[in-house]
């Protein structure tokens, strides 16, 4: 193919990628079928918010309409992830090699799985926990005020939290790929593990919302044990 024609195809898979995400976006906006009457995006939005349920408030004009459609992207994106995937595959594929396209195939299934695990390890254990204590905290310390945050600040905490926990799960199968490519060796990765515990920690304390070492331990003794994971895994490429 010439320049032109890589670049032609380049813009008919972005104007596929462009419907899948108006597709989701219209999607997130419709109701679950038998199952509730509320939208997609507003059921993800009631499930986000019940560990702070009754302690979230509007503060600014608008806030509640721009959220919404924040979170509606974020359900589109989730909605289409299938087409999105499978175009980039398809464009990058006739450039691989035999070996790379088979585990490009293994990468993706695996790569979707470990998100969604690390998105409900997130949900289920650490959020409940952080929320909790932030909500003990300011009612324990600061008497006669009432506990109430802004719901678009809210949002995006948890989300940017649940994001990075997806992503931390995902360091396994890239440290097995790696390894498989040749790009990283078990010899080298068995010396960085004096390195990985600190790291885990000053990751853990970065993406957790409170200072609180039982929160902070909670999100990095996983992470640390996902890089021994991938040092296992690594050894078996």
């Amino acid at each position: 193919m010439t320049m032109l024609e890589h670049l032609e195809e380049l813009r008919n898979r972005i104007i596929v990628c462009a419907v899948a995400l108006v597709v989701g976006l219209i999607i997130s906006s419709l109701p679950i079928p038998f199952l509730t009457e509320q939208s997609v995006t507003q059921e993800v939005i009631r499930i986000i918010s019940t560990p702070a349920a009754d302690h979230l408030q509007f503060i600014k004009p608008g806030e509640g309409f721009v959220t919404y459609f924040q979170v509606a992207l974020i359900v589109a994106l989730v909605l289409a992830l299938p087409v999105l995937t499978y175009q980039v595959i398809a464009f990058v594929m006739p450039a691989l090699l035999p070996h790379e396209k088979k585990y490009l195939y293994m990468a993706v299934p695996g790569g979707m799985i470990s998100f969604a695990i690390g998105l409900l390890f997130g949900y289920v254990l650490v959020i409940p926990v952080a929320i909790q204590f932030l909500l003990q905290f300011g009612a324990d310390n600061i008497p006669g005020l009432e506990v109430k945050w802004a719901f678009a600040e809210y949002i995006e905490t948890v989300t940017t939290l649940l994001f990075w926990m997806g992503i931390s799960f995902e360091t396994p199968l890239l440290m097995f790929f790696l390894t498989k490519l040749r790009i990283l060796s078990p010899d080298r990765l068995v010396r960085f593990r004096k390195y990985a515990l600190i790291l885990a920690f000053v990751i853990g304390a970065m993406i957790t919302p409170t200072p609180d070492p039982l929160n902070q331990t909670l999100v990095s003794l996983p992470l640390y044990l996902l890089f021994e994971l991938g040092l296992l895994l690594s050894r078996l490429a």
